[in-house]
């Protein structure tokens, strides 16, 4: 086994085989690992071939080895991280929201005349 892939590495493996539990895979040292039904998609996976097809090179996080040196791949994994990076965060999100010096004191003033007046409401 080559020592470069390690637990939590990102690696190009090659679909070899499918099966309804999984997706076999060939990784770069020529060792083999499955992709669980369960690490595919966030989503329900009815189908696997609807994500991965054999021969199709994707790109897995390594999650472990079993005692027979056989990887325990991760398709969604990379998936997340790659959403992850997509999203736009705010060095400081305060600026965007302003809380007043009351507080959210101003809504508990306001909200026994809400409850009134949707019971009035209610009524008609």
């Amino acid at each position: 086994m080559d020592t470069s892939i390690k637990r939590g590495s990102i690696i190009s493996v090659k679909i070899t085989g499918i099966q309804p539990y999984g997706a076999f895979a060939l990784l770069p040292d020529n060792s083999t690992g499955l992709i669980h039904i369960s690490e595919i998609s966030d989503k329900f996976v009815k189908s696997i071939e609807k994500f991965v097809n054999i021969d199709d090179i994707v790109k897995v996080k390594v999650l472990d080895f079993d005692s027979d040196n056989h990887a325990k791949l991760s398709l969604k994994a990379v998936n997340r991280r790659n959403r992850r990076s997509n999203r736009v965060y705010y060095k400081n999100p305060r600026r965007l929201i302003k809380e007043t010096p009351k507080g959210f004191d101003s809504l508990a003033e306001l909200l026994n005349g809400w409850i009134e007046k949707g019971i009035v409401e209610e009524k008609k």
